[in-house]
């Protein structure tokens, strides 16, 4: 730290958590002045019926309410579009966004346009806008990306096939609720990517050039909880106590990120989520260990740390071999929840491998990388994690 760099703490005015904290959101959406709502989600949440039970809770409390559910999987510029179409078509004042990231992200894009007008491609980079985006409740049901409190909204370009970072504290959601309840049931391979994507923000986090001790304690207690519950939380999905652990891990995981940012882990995986439309937390599961084996060098006591955080006994190795605990208790993690093992299980083809290195450079989340790296360094990552 020099004596001239300011570090800024960024996070919803109101975050509830527990088991019925869901039945609040009326009350919330009306304390905001809301009348009549947008709820963002997706097709899947929208078809098993959450939908219809969150709009009661809204309908109750003498909102009116609009579903669209045009939420896809990694959320695109169209997506926004035909979302923001629902929103003012309606005469919208407030959002509420359902889901996991694609839904909240989905929701911010909205609500950014909204406020600000132009396209979503206007707002890509650090603080773009310049109006409130429209007032925005997030609701979470899955215990992962943290986008429902955090000033991140990722976006792909369908044109340049790429993830947009919008990086805005304006696209802050007003309100986060997360409700283990709705977390209850998800497939374990979903659990297993959204619990590594929460693990992969806290480890990026503490490690970031921009980590301090506020965003430290989140990271550190959000990997010790991880290393404690995803496992459960993946073998039975009924298990609440598991479930309510990894929500509070998520949570922490975003709060760490969202003030200390990330590094090449997610500039990586935003290219593979552009190209390929790949899941985003089994990108990040991939690609963990060897840009972290990449990274070890910059601050080895650090890698110490996630070791302990991660319940390992390090106790007489060298720093240098204590660092090395940590690499392996990430692999044997992913390994334990059935993460593929590289990215040719997924198709990935080493054809595109140096102009996603290339995209992976200009990416914001590579600003804080605690080692610089060389576009061939970010090639032969990419290659170490096939």
């Amino acid at each position: 730290m020099t004596m001239e760099q300011v570090y800024g703490f960024f996070m919803p005015n109101v975050n509830l958590m527990g088991a019925g904290a869901v039945k609040q959101v009326g009350e919330q959406v009306k304390g905001i002045g809301g009348k009549k709502a947008l709820i963002v989600t997706d097709a899947v949440l929208n078809k098993m019926g959450m939908a219809d039970e969150i709009k009661a809770i809204l309908e109750e409390a003498n909102i009116e309410v609009v579903v669209f559910d045009g939420a896809e999987p990694n959320p695109t510029d169209k997506n926004v579009e035909a979302g923001l179409k629902a929103f003012q078509e309606n005469g919208c004042d407030i959002i509420v966004s359902l889901g996991g990231g694609s839904a909240h992200d989905c929701a911010k894009g909205i609500g950014i346009v909204a406020g600000n007008g132009g396209n979503i491609r206007d707002y890509e980079g650090v603080d773009k806008s310049t109006k409130p985006m429209a007032p925005l409740v997030a609701i979470n049901t899955t215990a992962g990306t943290a986008s429902e409190m955090t000033r991140f909204c990722i976006i792909t370009d369908t044109d340049r096939h790429i993830k947009m970072a919008i990086v805005d504290w304006r696209c802050t959601p007003n309100v986060s609720i997360n409700d283990p309840i709705l977390m209850m049931k998800k497939p374990s391979a979903l659990t297993a990517a959204t619990g590594m994507d929460a693990l992969t923000h806290a480890i990026e986090a503490y490690v970031s050039t921009a980590a301090t001790p506020v965003t430290d304690s989140a990271a550190l207690m959000a990997i010790k909880l991880i290393s404690e519950n995803l496992r459960k939380a993946v073998a039975n999905g009924d298990d609440f106590e598991a479930r309510d652990k990894m929500a509070y891990a998520q949570f922490l995981g975003g709060m760490a990120f969202n003030n200390a940012s990330l590094g090449y882990v997610h500039a990586m995986a935003h290219q593979l989520g552009g190209f390929y439309n790949l899941p985003h937390g089994v990108c990040n599961a991939i690609l963990l260990p060897h840009v972290e084996r990449f990274n070890l060098i910059s601050n080895p006591e650090r890698f110490v740390e996630i070791a302990k955080a991660f319940g390992e006994n390090v106790e007489g190795l060298s720093v240098r071999d204590a660092a090395d605990v940590a690499l392996e208790a990430i692999v044997k993690l992913s390994e334990d929840i059935g993460i593929p093992a590289g990215l040719a299980e997924l198709d990935v083809k080493e054809k595109d491998l140096k102009v996603m290195a290339e995209n992976a450079m200009k990416d914001a989340c590579s600003l804080t990388n605690p080692r610089k790296a060389t576009l061939e360094d970010v090639i032969q990552i990419f290659k170490n994690s096939m």
